[in-house]
C-alpha cells in the first residue's frame, strides 16, 4: 500500500534510491548484475534529461514524453570515435529506445509503490515507437562484403607483430581482433561477451567450444570456427605471459574486466582500418544480426541458428534477420525442384 503522505523528493534523489534498491536485488539474486547495470544507467540518464532538481511527483505524462523524445535524439554514447566526415553522429537505435522506455516504466512502478508519486505518469505517456524513430530505422546486418572486410581486418590485426613501442599491457590488438571475431561469427549478446571467463572455453574431441551463460540462467555450448579458435588460443597465450590472475577473459589495459560500454570503442577501432569501400559502422547488436542473417541465408538449420544465438523460441529469429541484396535471385538459381536446364536466363548452373 502507498503511504498516506507522498514523499516530495527530487528526480535525482529518487533515481539514487532506486539505483540502490536495484543493486541490492543483485545480492539476493533477484536481478542479474547486467540487468541491474542497465536499469541503473537508464534511470540516471532519465534524471539528467528530466531535470535532476525537479520534484518527481510534479512530472506529468507530457514531461515523460519529452524525455523519451530527447533520449531518441541523443547521440549513441557507445560511439566514442567521432563520426566520419559528412556523416551525422549515430542516434539511439529503436532497440535502445524501447529498452529505455521499459527501464523508465519500471522506475515509476516502484516510485508509485514507494510513495514518491501520487500517480504513475507512464499511464499518460502518448509518444509511440514511430514518433521515437521507429524500431528499424535502417538494416542492422552487414552485407557479405562489409562483413568480410571487417573480419579480414580483424584477422590481419591478430597476426600482426606486436607494437614494441607500447607496453605489454597496452598491446590490445589481439584482444580487439578476438572481440570482433567472436561477435561477428558467434553473435553473442554484448553482456554475454563481457561476462565470459577463461574457463568458459573448453575443447571436446578436438573442437573448441564456448560455454555461454545467457538470459534466464540458460547456458549453451557453441563450437568456434577454427580460425576464431586459433586467435583465442593466441590471446590466451599472451594473457598467460602477463601472469594475469583475474578469471575474466577480456581485460582493459589496466587489467580489469572489460565493460559493456568499451566494446563499441573496440569495434570502431577495428572498423577504422577497414577499406572505406567496405566499411559501415555497426554496433555489437548489429553484429549479432549479421551472424543470424548470414547463417540463415546460407540455409543453416533454423534450430541450429536459434541455439547459437541463445533464443528460446524460433519465432524470435525473424527479428534478427535482415534481407541481403540478391538473395532471392540466388535462391531461385538453386531451386531444389528444378534442374539446371530450367534456371532463369543468364543464370544457368555450371
Amino acid at each position: 500500500m502507498r503511504p498516506a503522505e507522498v514523499q516530495r523528493i527530487t528526480v535525482e534523489e529518487a533515481a539514487d534510491r532506486y539505483a540502490e534498491m536495484v543493486r541490492a536485488k543483485t545480492v539476493t539474486g533477484a536481478l542479474a548484475p547486467s540487468t541491474a547495470e542497465i536499469y541503473t544507467r537508464d534511470v540516471h540518464t532519465f534524471a539528467v534529461l528530466a531535470g535532476a532538481e525537479r520534484l518527481l511527483d510534479d512530472l506529468t505524462g507530457e514531461d515523460v514524453d519529452e524525455v523519451l523524445l530527447r533520449f531518441a535524439r541523443k547521440p549513441d554514447g557507445r560511439r566514442r570515435a567521432p563520426a566520419p566526415a559528412g556523416e551525422a553522429a549515430p542516434l539511439q537505435s529503436g532497440h535502445s529506445q524501447a529498452r529505455f522506455r521499459r527501464s523508465v516504466s519500471a522506475f515509476f512502478r516502484h516510485a508509485a509503490v514507494a510513495g514518491w508519486v501520487q500517480l504513475n505518469p507512464m499511464r499518460a505517456v502518448t509518444v509511440t515507437a514511430r514518433q521515437r524513430g521507429g524500431l528499424r530505422p535502417e538494416r542492422r546486418a552487414l552485407t557479405r562484403e562489409q562483413a568480410e572486410g571487417l573480419l579480414g581486418t580483424a584477422r590481419v590485426l591478430a597476426s600482426a607483430e606486436p607494437d614494441e613501442r607500447k607496453r605489454a599491457d597496452q598491446r590490445t590488438e589481439l584482444r580487439d581482433a578476438l572481440i570482433v571475431l567472436l561477435l561477428a561469427t558467434v553473435g553473442p549478446r554484448v553482456s554475454e561477451l563481457t561476462r565470459a571467463d577463461v574457463d568458459h572455453f573448453f575443447t571436446n574431441d578436438g573442437v573448441r567450444y564456448w560455454r555461454i551463460f545467457g538470459k534466464g540462467g540458460r547456458t549453451r555450448d557453441v563450437p568456434l570456427p577454427r580460425g576464431v579458435a586459433q586467435v583465442l588460443d593466441a590471446y590466451l597465450a599472451q594473457r598467460r605471459a602477463r601472469a594475469v590472475e583475474t578469471p575474466a577473459l577480456l581485460l582493459s589495459w589496466r587489467g580489469r574486466r572489460l565493460a559493456r560500454g568499451d566494446v563499441q570503442g573496440v569495434i570502431d577501432r577495428v572498423l577504422a582500418r577497414v577499406d572505406p569501400d567496405r566499411r559501415r559502422s555497426v554496433t555489437p547488436h548489429g553484429l549479432r544480426h549479421t551472424t543470424a542473417t548470414h547463417l540463415l541465408a546460407a540455409a543453416t538449420d533454423m534450430d541450429a541458428v536459434r541455439r547459437v544465438l541463445g533464443h528460446s523460441d524460433l519465432s524470435t529469429l525473424g527479428r534478427y534477420r535482415d534481407e541481403l541484396p540478391g538473395e532471392l535471385e540466388a535462391a531461385m538459381r538453386v531451386h531444389p525442384l528444378l534442374g539446371p536446364e530450367e534456371s532463369g536466363p543468364g543464370d544457368r548452373v555450371r
